[in-house]
């Protein structure tokens, strides 16, 4: 299938394999890898350039459920702080495979997502992978944001959890604005319900909610505790190393709390003028509220907002 007529503004939903090996010339050109799979850089006839997504089968969601998640979730997604969903394939072919000792032909499904292409790389990259630092005002354009991205998220008709919330899941376009990607831990919850709970906790190290890793329990303050932690290190430049052991991240939270005085602040950032300290005590500050154990003292994604106006 020629790559020729297909422009990203009319990229039908399915397409099948073999365009995708075409646009990545067959799946060389990786430009990041994560908990679901490896992403790729596609080249349009046109021009375009695309995000494809070939999901892991060793992920940490079974492959169908990711599938299910990321097209139904968020295909009729529309916003600015959120990554656009493109197109996707789902297609079998054979491919020889061990089993027992021998060598056998075995269809396997291959299950690729598509997105826009985001191309200065994810928030991690951004904040701690590179030498070049970001500024102040860049990183609280970074901040609104995501805050934007999640209030709308939050505000549909049926709300979206997207559960996952961290900076490797959050991409940076040209304008350094911020999108949301990565649902494959995505619920959608019902015109009327605000929390359930879950036996099967599946989450990112350093960024769980308390009541969720232990609890199972889900609410839209699961993720308000993700973007909290966020806050923190975009404000802080302080990276959340959290391990395995840590997975709600308090050693880190009581570290920000105990050291990030206004003192603190004008030290880490002597190029500001009082307004800007005032800014970052207040993101500080909104982003310990976002982390209280009390899920109930977490304020809502609209009182952080209005903090921010």
């Amino acid at each position: 299938m020629s790559t020729g007529g297909i422009t990203l503004e009319n990229l039908p939903k399915e397409l099948p394999l073999d365009f995708f090996k075409e646009i990545t010339n067959n799946f060389a050109s990786e430009i990041g890898s994560g908990a679901f799979g490896s992403v790729y850089k596609g080249t349009l006839g046109g021009g375009g350039v695309v995000a494809v997504k070939k999901l892991a089968e060793n992920s940490p969601v079974p492959r169908d459920e990711i599938f299910k998640k990321e097209v139904q979730n968020i295909m009729v997604l529309e916003h600015e702080n959120i990554v656009k969903f493109l197109a996707y394939c789902r297609e079998g072919q054979n491919r020889l495979v061990q089993s027992n000792g021998r060598h056998i032909i075995a269809e396997i499904t291959e299950t690729l997502l598509c997105y826009e292409y985001v191309p200065n790389g994810s928030l991690e990259q951004k904040l701690f992978g590179e030498s070049i630092d970001i500024d102040w005002d860049t990183r609280f354009k970074i901040i609104k944001g995501v805050c934007e991205g999640i209030r709308y998220l939050h505000g549909l008709p049926s709300p979206v959890l997207h559960l996952g919330l961290k900076p490797q899941n959050i991409f940076l376009d040209g304008n350094m604005a911020p999108k949301i990607a990565e649902f494959g831990f995505s619920r959608i919850f019902g015109e009327d319900q605000t929390r359930m709970n879950t036996r099967s906790v599946v989450g990112s190290v350093g960024y769980m909610a308390p009541e969720y890793l232990y609890n199972g329990e889900i609410s839209a303050r699961s993720d308000i505790y993700s973007l909290g932690l966020i806050i923190m290190e975009i404000s802080t430049r302080e990276k959340n190393s959290s391990s395995a052991d840590q997975k709600h991240a308090r050693k880190y939270i009581d570290a920000v709390k105990e050291n990030w005085s206004q003192e603190k602040i004008m030290s880490e950032y002597p190029e500001l003028e009082d307004a800007d300290f005032s800014q970052i005590e207040a993101c500080i500050k909104i982003a310990l509220q976002c982390v209280e154990i009390d899920q109930k003292k977490r304020p809502s994604i609209q009182e952080i907002i209005s903090k921010f106006q």
